[in-house]
This record gives C-alpha cells, sequence and structure tokens, in this order.
C-alpha cells in the first residue's frame, strides 16, 4: 500500500494474498476486472502483474469493503506517514512448521497457534523497522557522513505499530536495537522464545534418560517403576547427576511417543510393540462374489457332552474349519473334527467350491493346520488362481477373525450351551455360564446333535442382513457376478478334487486293487451292459495303471496311463468290483443271473484263446497235428460243450462272408467236392479234434 499525492495505491499482492487470511479476491477475479477496464493501474512491473499499483478508489465496493475488514482503512493507515504493515507469508511458514525446512520443537511438535501468530507479526513489524534502519543507512552513505543510526525514530515507529498491531517486540532502545540487528544476522529463529528451544533446565538428560531406558528394559532382574526411580537416583548420586523428586518425572518421560518403543518390545514382547507401532494396511474389501475367499480354523463354540476315561459325563468341544466370501461374508464351507488338519481345510474348501459352484480368484489362510505340507500346497494350487498366507500374528488382517467374532456374539451366544468367546475377550456376555452348564451336562447335545445345531446356526447366519447392506448374506451372495470366477464343469471338479495313486497297480483276473487311507479298494471294468468288459480284459490284464479318485467318493475311479511324453491320460473308467454271496440260500435272482453270464463268458474266452491260438499255430505250421501229435482238449468242459461254444465261436468269427470268403460255405456240388479235394490230412485230423 502506497500514496500517491492524494491517490491511495494497493498491489495486487494485497488484493489476491489469502496466507494470511481469506483473500479480497481471487487473482481470477482481479484479471477479469482488468480486462474489462474496471480498475485503474498506476503502475505495472513483471511477475505475472504481481507489482502492479490499483487506484484504491477505482476498486469495486464491494472490494473496498472486504479491503477494510481485512486490513482496514487505508487513510487511517497512511495519515502522518504511518508505517503500512504487511503479513510476511514466508515467517508464517517458518513458524507454522507443516513443511520440509520449517521450524519444529526439539520433540517434534509444533509451534501453537498463538506463538504462530505472535512471531509472524513480530516478524513482519522487524521488516518495517529494518527497512527503516537502511533507508537511515543509505541516507548517510549518500551524504558520506558517519552520523549514527537515529533508534528513537526507530522506536517511535515500533511504538505506534504496536499500538496498532499490538506486537510484543521489547520496547527498550536498547532491546529493540539488539533484537532488530539479531533479525538481521540470525532470521526467524532469533524470534522463538528460548523455553521452547533450550532444554537445559530438564534434569533428565539424553544419559540419564538412556539409563531410564536400560532400566526398564532389563529382565534379570526386572524393576518396577518405584524400582527404576530408586536405582536412578542411586546412580545419579554416584554420577554426579541432579536426582529426580518424584515417580512422575520417570513415567513422564517413559511413556513420551519418542521413548515408549526403545523398551516396549522388551518388556511387553515384540509382537505387542509390532501391534502397537507399525503402520496398519487400510484396505478395501472386495465388491463381487468370489474375489478372495478366507479359510480359517477355530473352536467350535458349543459344548457336547462326553465320557472320560472312568465313564462319568464331561463336557466336551470341538475344531470347526470355516471358508468364507470376504465380500458378502457368507459361510460357504466347514467341517468339524478335533483338530485342525490338512484333511478338515480341504474338506471345507471342497463343500465351499461345491456350494458356490464356482473357482474362487483368490483365498488366504494361515500358517497353521498343515498348509505347508506338498499335498495341501498343490490341491489349494487346484481350487483357485491366488492362494497366499497371511503374516503370522496379525488376525487384524483377516476379516474372517471379525465375522467369528460376530458370529459368536450374534447367534451362537443364544444357546445355553454356549463355550464363550476368545479368552483374550473382555466384556462379561462373552463368558459362558460355567455353574449352570456344569449342572445340566446331561442335557448336552451329543457329538452328533451338535453338528447338526451348528449347521443350523450357520444358515441362520447366512439369512442374517449384511452389515453394509439391505440384503441377506445369501441374497448378496447369489446377485453378485464375477466373470473372473466362471462356473465350473464335471471335468473342473475332476482336476480340483480327485487324487492320484503315487505307484500304477497292475489290472489282474481280480481287477485292480488300490489302498487308499490304510483301506483296500477293488475295482473293474464294465461294458454298457453292465457286465465285466471282456474285450477290456482281453487286452489290458496284467498291465498297469495309475488310478484316478476322488477321496469323498471311492465309488468311482478312472484307470490312467503316463506316457513318457505328456502328462496323465484317462484310458477307461471302473467301479467297485462286484462281489455276490457264496452260498446259494443267500444269493438273489440278480446275483445268479450275474453269475451265470460271467461263467458262460469266461467260457467263451477259454474257447477265443483256444482257436486263436491254434489258427496262429496252423498258419505258420507249428500245430501239433501237422506233425502226428495231438492238442489235449480244455480241461473241466465237456466235448459238448466245448462243441456248443466252438459253434458260437464259429458263427461269431465267421459271419462276415464279404471278409472272410473262403471261409464262406459253397452251394454248389461241385464247389463242395473241389474244396475237399484241395484239403490236407492236417486240416482233416483238425477238424476231428471237435
Amino acid at each position: 500500500m502506497q500514496r500517491y499525492g492524494q491517490t491511495i495505491a494497493v498491489t495486487v499482492e494485497d488484493l489476491t494474498r489469502s496466507d494470511d487470511g481469506e483473500a479480497v479476491m481471487t487473482y481470477t477475479t482481479y484479471e477479469k476486472l482488468a480486462s474489462r477496464k474496471r480498475l485503474k493501474k498506476i503502475d505495472s512491473g513483471g511477475g505475472l502483474g504481481r507489482r502492479v499499483q490499483i487506484e484504491y478508489s477505482s476498486l469495486p465496493e464491494r472490494f473496498r469493503k472486504r479491503f477494510e475488514a481485512k486490513y482496514g482503512d487505508p487513510e487511517e493507515l497512511l495519515r502522518q506517514d504511518k508505517p503500512a504493515l504487511v503479513i510476511n507469508a514466508e515467517a508464517r511458514r517458518f513458524f507454522a512448521g507443516l513443511e520440509p525446512g520449517t521450524f519444529r520443537l526439539p520433540n517434534g511438535e509444533t509451534l501453537p497457534d498463538d506463538k504462530v501468530e505472535e512471531y509472524t507479526l513480530n516478524a513482519s513489524v522487524l521488516d518495517v523497522l529494518h527497512e527503516e534502519v537502511e533507508k537511515q543507512r543509505l541516507g548517510r552513505n549518500r551524504l558520506k557522513q558517519s552520523t549514527r543510526i537515529i533508534w528513537e525514530n526507530i522506536l517511535a515507529s515500533a511504538e505506534r505499530l504496536r499500538a496498532d498491531f499490538h506486537h510484543t517486540l521489547p520496547n527498550n532502545e536498547a532491546r529493540l536495537k539488539d533484537k532488530v540487528r539479531t533479525y538481521e544476522r540470525e532470521g526467524f529463529i532469533c524470534l522463538v522464545s528460548k523455553k521452547f528451544c533450550n532444554t537445559n533446565r530438564t534434569k533428565i538428560t539424553p544419559e540419564g534418560g538412556r539409563l531410564l531406558v536400560a532400566l526398564r528394559r532389563s529382565r534379570v532382574p526386572v524393576y518396577t517403576l518405584r524400582q527404576i526411580f530408586d536405582e536412578y537416583n542411586r546412580r545419579a548420586e554416584r554420577k554426579g547427576w541432579k536426582t529426580l523428586e518424584s515417580m512422575n518425572s520417570v513415567t513422564s518421560y517413559l511413556e513420551r511417543p519418542d521413548v515408549a518403543p526403545k523398551w516396549w518390545a522388551a518388556v511387553y514382547g515384540e509382537l505387542s510393540a509390532r501391534q502397537k507401532f507399525d503402520r496398519k494396511q487400510q484396505t478395501i474389501l472386495p465388491g463381487v462374489r468370489d474375489a478372495l475367499w478366507y479359510g480359517d480354523g477355530t473352536k467350535l463354540n458349543l459344548y457336547y457332552k462326553g465320557r472320560d476315561k472312568d465313564g462319568g459325563l464331561v463336557k466336551k468341544t470341538a475344531m470347526v474349519y470355516e471358508v468364507i466370501d470376504a465380500y458378502s461374508e457368507m459361510l460357504l464351507g466347514y467341517c468339524i473334527g478335533d483338530t485342525e488338519n490338512a484333511e478338515l481345510q480341504r474338506r471345507a474348501f471342497r463343500m465351499a467350491i461345491e456350494t458356490a459352484g464356482h473357482k474362487p480368484f483368490e483365498i488366504v489362510t494361515d500358517n497353521q493346520g498343515g498348509q505347508k505340507t506338498t499335498d495341501s500346497l498343490s490341491f489349494m494350487s487346484r481350487i483357485c488362481h491366488i492362494t497366499r498366507k497371511t503374516a503370522p500374528h496379525t488376525p487384524q488382517a483377516k476379516s474372517i477373525e471379525s465375522v467369528f467374532g460376530r458370529f459368536q456374539r450374534e447367534v451362537l451366544h443364544a444357546d445355553w450351551r454356549f463355550t464363550g468367546q476368545n479368552i483374550t475377550a473382555t466384556s462379561r456376555d462373552s463368558r459362558p455360564n460355567s455353574e449352570f452348564i456344569g449342572a445340566n451336562v446331561d442335557n448336552l447335545y451329543t457329538f452328533e446333535e451338535m453338528c447338526a445345531a451348528y449347521a443350523d446356526y450357520r444358515q441362520r447366519w447366512n439369512d442374517l442382513r449384511h452389515p453394509e447392506s439391505k440384503m441377506s448374506r445369501r441374497e448378496m451372495y447369489l446377485r453378485s457376478q464375477n466373470p473372473e470366477a466362471p462356473a465350473l464343469s464335471q471335468y473342473d471338479y475332476m482336476e480340483m478334487f480327485w487324487s492320484v495313486t503315487e505307484r500304477p497297480s497292475e489290472f489282474t483276473s481280480s481287477g485292480i486293487t488300490i489302498q487308499v487311507a490304510g483301506q483296500r479298494y477293488s475295482y473293474e471294468v464294465l461294458d454298457a451292459e453292465g457286465h465285466p468288459d471282456m474285450e477290456f480284459r482281453r487286452s489290458n490284464t496284467t498291465r498297469k495303471f495309475f488310478v484316478r479318485y476322488d477321496p469323498d467318493d471311492m465309488t468311482r475311479v478312472w484307470l490312467c496311463t503316463k506316457p513318457a511324453v505328456g502328462g496323465l491320460r484317462m484310458v477307461m473308467p471302473a467301479v467297485p468290483y462286484a462281489v455276490v454271496h457264496r452260498a446259494i440260500q443267500e444269493q438273489t435272482p440278480e446275483e445268479q443271473a450275474f453269475l451265470r453270464e460271467t461263467l458262460e463268458a469266461n467260457k467263451r474266452e477259454r474257447i477265443l484263446r483256444q482257436m486263436e491260438g491254434y489258427e496262429l499255430e496252423v498258419a505258420h505250421g507249428v500245430a501239433p497235428e501237422q506233425h502226428g501229435l495231438h492238442t489235449p482238449r480244455l480241461q473241466g468242459l465237456t466235448p459238448r460243450a466245448q462243441e456248443r461254444l466252438l459253434d458260437r465261436y464259429a458263427d461269431a468269427a465267421f459271419s462276415d462272408c464279404t471278409l472272410q470268403e473262403e471261409r464262406c460255405e459253397p452251394i454248389a456240388v461241385g464247389q463242395v467236392e473241389k474244396q475237399l479235394s484241395n484239403m490236407t490230412f492236417d486240416e482233416v485230423s483238425l477238424l476231428n479234434r471237435f
């Protein structure tokens, strides 16, 4: 602000600056007014117009009112050459301490707001006084005089500014002179009170602070706070330090935010320190179903009755492994058992997959219950796109922990058999009524009843309203669609849940036998009519196969091979080996028909093997009859039975006359005689065998 004769001029900076309060106008508004020639410029300069002088009287009335409300009446400010005061924005930024390189107290805190305003005002006043001092110096230099600075005038200016702006600079000439020169030499920092910067008055020196931290960390012996106080004073006297007068000094120092991390882990454990001081991640839950599943085991919070070694009634609990969808909080799959292990997890995840009908994109589990085994890792990689483990000892990283807690409070708590929540819960409602349960042990669930009740409670939870929507968890889950989790086919289920034997097994006359979980299973291949597939047996008996099976359903398997090149190849499905009653009295009509059919099939197979072998012998001239010997008959079959089976075989083998024309029987007498005349004695002998 400046006066040109009777004209008062203000700068664009005075009008648009906002660091000392709300701006009189925005720079955009100034540009619009200037372009419309609503403002009268007195002087111009560079710097985007920041040094342009505007005639104050040309401002629209609304902006003059804003200017006077912010700075005061320009006439009053400039009357009798009263110095105008421009707030130093750089000083305000320095004392606010919000940016790197600005002032902070030794403990890392910023100055109080009232001190920021006080020191900024004092710096602005010192800027004015510094300009007056410089003017006197320049005038003295121009006149080549050695006249001293007239500090009486400087003090007078300071007092006029004190009356208008209420600064707190010294009102003594000598002290004001010293403050101005210190300000010129040191800058803004000289205005900060020594009580904020000086730490000499504290009784706990840095070395004493290290001693307090060491005593707090000590485990041999373990000191109480009172003992730390006494031990510190004992050592302080010996070292010549100031002793502490009260326990509050020890407590206040050790609980300081910059000191507590130095001893917390030694006293309460590193995990506690990690929970208290490490930065926690803030994450957003998935927006669609099957994007993220959590799996975790916990205590099934219901008691059931059991027996001790003496046969007395006792209350027992079980473990349950749950799988939830993080988006909807729907409980998808579970399995109950005595301990959390890989089998419990596998069954829970299988139920979840079958409930969802989709393959989840990501599954998160902990590192417990057999998750590190090779089989478990392989299983998890098959049922999702991404599987990962949570960081150990970070329950807040899994939303399933929160679901467990609310499931216990909102649903299971209603059952008087409730075991209570986790032992770390502090609410009285989280505890069971042990006296009542002890008086009613005989009325507790049986294990089967507990399983049924828990299944019902899970359905009740899924039907309750989700906290973030107006829908039930089940409806929320079913309405959602995830394009990254397509529906599963039967082949997908086989790929995810079926296992393969580690070693191949031989297919024998008794089928193929494998052993799973200590139990033996035998299988055979059937034809389309449900009879033993003799054609398959004819080509594959004694061949070794890997067997692909479903651990939860051993009623069907696939026989597979593993070629040297390529992966597993499925050859033929097989079913459990047929078993019939030995005693005729206990046989059903179906079993009797099955026996007759299989016995007849075995006989046909014997004849077929005999005929195929003898035909090969004759073709190559090695048949016994071709050398005057006899081939033995089939044992256990009468000549009539052999003839009957041979006729059936011949009818089946020689029925296609288009392909076996030499075997077709001639019709004309001449053709018959010709055929007989071409026969040899060994061929006649062969026919006589039958």
